[in-house]
């Protein structure tokens, strides 16, 4: 491949290589017909061997951009476009159909420039449990090998990960932080830009905006994961556990195909599944039972709320969940109240509103999450009715938590587990209340308990 370079811009057999294209296509598998370049540009991309154009859906059917194979999947129609009969794929239309006529385009032309400068800005020292899953980490990275880091809510996962993508990345490779939750990447962007602060990093998720800068280091939903192949020398899943992730298989072919060949994994995770665990057989394995801090878990409490729903129904909070609020208010202590149901937590709103103004809700859908977040992390919101979107990923100082209906089947042990490590996570604030108000006590409870007592046990031998 013959190739110059004239100031910023390459030369590939005379055609003059734009970094904005380059930068934007590298490793990206897009929609030729939704670029934000025009048609003509990419044509002459195309005609120069730079970029490759494969259909979106090909025989069987499958999905070329969300590897879909499920036949229930593919629905077919009278396409406008081509004027023929087209199967699109069902499964990823949110992020825009693929039907049969559509073209996708991926970069094959030469890699842009990758600057090996970085710096690690963290001053913070490590205890001795991260230090060691953080040399574990690295080092199974540097071998190339899958890695799970198994840490308890609050053992400073994020922390860990520092060392590991700071090698990485100063060894000139691209690093790519998924996650299935819009908050955990909300949460993790701003960290990773203070602490490598020559390093140009993209935030990717339903709504972010479009950027044409070259990213070494990514941290995006699992679903955007969809639009790269072959883009990440070392792929890292956060929260390993949550759904979807867990749940869709296509998510986890996702991961594969946006990752190398040869790239390791390393899964992170407070609470992993079973299958998650076995998977340490064949690769690098780290455990931290204990906060960062050196205090326990926040142990849950039970507190029985009989007819809660009933009473929430005919406008009225119960009383116990009104004197919980009022107690958290008049102690300037900012809580999160999950809910089972939206249609619940909605009907609550008012209520809690009457006792204080400054209290809200968010869902998956609400278009002002990411600010109400915020808000309550400032100090400018006093609590925040959730549904269990907002069970990992989010810290916020001094906060409190109370579960209503905690009995009902979307709380599983392991969404209590993540709920409960909300508390006590800041070394000024280890302690905290967390309160399962429920109409009769379940398994799920009863093993999110057991299980938070049991980790205290091994993380605190001698207490």
């Amino acid at each position: 491949m013959k190739l110059r370079r004239t100031r910023n811009f390459q030369q590939y057999k005379g055609f003059i290589i734009e970094p904005s294209v380059q930068n934007f296509l590298c490793g990206r598998v897009w929609a030729r017909d939704a670029t934000l370049f025009s048609r003509e540009k990419i044509d002459g991309y195309i005609q120069h061997g730079l970029i490759e154009v494969k259909a979106a859906i090909r025989e069987g059917p499958i999905c070329n951009r969300c590897l879909n194979q499920d036949k229930q999947q593919f629905i077919t129609f009278q396409c406008v476009r081509c004027n023929k009969r087209c199967v699109y794929c069902r499964h990823c239309i949110a992020m825009g159909r693929m039907s049969s006529c559509t073209q996708l385009i991926t970069w094959i032309g030469p890699q842009p420039r990758r600057h090996k400068n970085h710096r690690l800005d963290w001053q913070s020292q490590f205890t001795s449990l991260q230090r060691k899953a953080s040399e574990e980490l690295t080092e199974s990275i540097k071998r190339g090998r899958n890695h799970v880091l198994h840490a308890v809510c609050g053992a400073g996962k994020t922390e860990i990960l520092f060392t590991a993508i700071y090698d990485a990345l100063n060894e000139g490779k691209r690093v790519c932080v998924a996650t299935p939750r819009t908050d955990v990447v909300l949460e993790l962007y701003p960290r990773f830009q203070q602490v490598f602060p020559h390093t140009t990093i993209h935030a990717l998720y339903g709504d972010a905006p479009k950027r044409f800068s070259y990213a070494e280091l990514i941290v995006t939903t699992t679903h955007q994961l969809y639009r790269f192949e072959q883009a990440f020398d070392v792929m890292i899943v956060d929260e390993a556990d949550a759904f979807p992730y867990t749940f869709d298989e296509s998510l986890k072919q996702a991961v594969i195909k946006a990752k190398k060949q040869q790239a390791p994994i390393a899964f992170v995770t407070a609470t992993p599944s079973y299958s998650l665990l076995q998977q340490k057989k064949h690769g690098g394995y780290s455990f931290i039972p204990s906060r960062y801090h050196g205090y326990p878990l926040p142990v849950p409490r039970y507190d029985s709320l009989w007819g809660y729903d009933k009473s929430i129904h005919k406008k009225r909070l119960p009383k116990k969940l009104k004197k919980w609020t009022q107690a958290r208010l008049a102690n300037h202590e900012p809580f999160l109240l999950f809910f089972p149901t939206i249609d619940l937590m909605e009907q609550a709103i008012p209520l809690f509103q009457a006792l204080h103004s400054q209290i809200e809700a968010v869902h998956a859908e609400d278009p002002d999450r990411k600010q109400k977040v915020l808000s309550l992390r400032n100090e400018q919101l006093k609590g925040l009715l959730t549904t269990t979107i907002l069970e990992r990923g989010i810290t916020i100082k001094n906060v409190q938590v109370a579960v209503i209906g905690a009995e009902s089947q979307v709380f599983t042990s392991s969404a209590l587990i993540q709920i409960s490590g909300r508390v006590g996570r800041n070394a000024q604030y280890p302690t905290g209340d967390v309160v399962f108000f429920h109409h009769g006590i379940t398994v799920e409870m009863d093993a999110a308990k057991e299980e938070i007592e049991r980790l205290n046990k091994e993380g605190f031998p001698h207490a």
